[in-house]
């Protein structure tokens, strides 16, 4: 049983550390590709890259989502984030949080 109970450990351990990996890759590829469209101030809003748009439907929104602190929210306004979610064509549903944030209704 305690062999079984270890094994147990081990495998949720490796599951959370892949994903932690994934997220982190994920926030690293949405730096990289999309901060430039996300950052302060709120105007002007531009159209993001096809290479951001890219990262944004590969990314694991909830986790990334998880990791917005009131800190991060300084440094991207999450009104440019919401328009960047909708030009790729992967809008946050209304209600959704990402951070301290909820997305309004799509105009």
């Amino acid at each position: 049983m305690a062999k079984l109970m270890c094994l147990c450990f081990i495998i949720l351990t490796i599951a959370v550390a892949v994903s932690a990996d994934e997220c982190e890759g994920d926030r690293q590829a949405m730096i990289k590709e999309c901060a430039k469209y996300q950052q302060w101030p709120a105007n002007p809003k531009l159209d993001p890259s096809d290479a951001c748009c890219a990262v944004w439907h590969k990314a694991n929104i909830p986790c990334l989502c998880a990791g917005v602190t009131k800190e991060k929210e300084k440094i991207y306004c999450m009104e440019k984030v919401a328009y960047v979610a909708n030009f790729c064509k992967k809008p946050f549903p209304h209600g959704y949080k990402c951070g301290s944030y909820t997305f309004p209704p799509l105009a």
